[in-house]
């Protein structure tokens, strides 16, 4: 990938994390839940969120290394705002029709990090 190219998906993928946490602060700043739930509710915001800055790290590294170390910490985050998302619509605080293009782009975002983690894996093998 050239470098305009590399920076230009750069761009597309820091504004869709971006949107994500935004979305689910969104869908979320107004929820009535219980003093049982409200922690569940707020780690959702920090993981949605701690994508979207984790990821700006990702394109700021200087070297492969620093690269996959901190998309370790980006997939390691938007598995957890997959796993609470999923938690929050099964004790039915989400409603998954109001929420199926959210969580569509969560499932996209985590089988991209993924990907990305994996290939940079196999290139700093020896």
């Amino acid at each position: 990938m050239e470098k305009q190219e590399k920076g230009q998906f750069n761009e597309q993928i820091r504004e869709r994390t971006i949107r994500m946490a935004v979305e689910i602060h969104q869908l979320l700043v107004n929820l009535k839940v219980s003093p049982v739930t409200r922690p569940i509710v707020n780690q959702l915001v920090r993981s949605s969120s701690s994508v979207a800055s984790n990821y700006r790290a990702v394109t700021r590294s200087r070297s492969d290394a620093e690269f996959y170390s901190k998309m370790c910490i980006v997939v390691e985050e938007i598995d957890e705002t997959q796993f609470w998302m999923d938690y929050l619509r099964r004790i039915n605080l989400l409603n998954t029709a109001g929420t199926s293009a959210l969580f569509k782009e969560v499932e996209e975002l985590v089988r991209l990090f993924t990907s990305i983690k994996s290939k940079m894996k196999d290139k700093l093998r020896p």
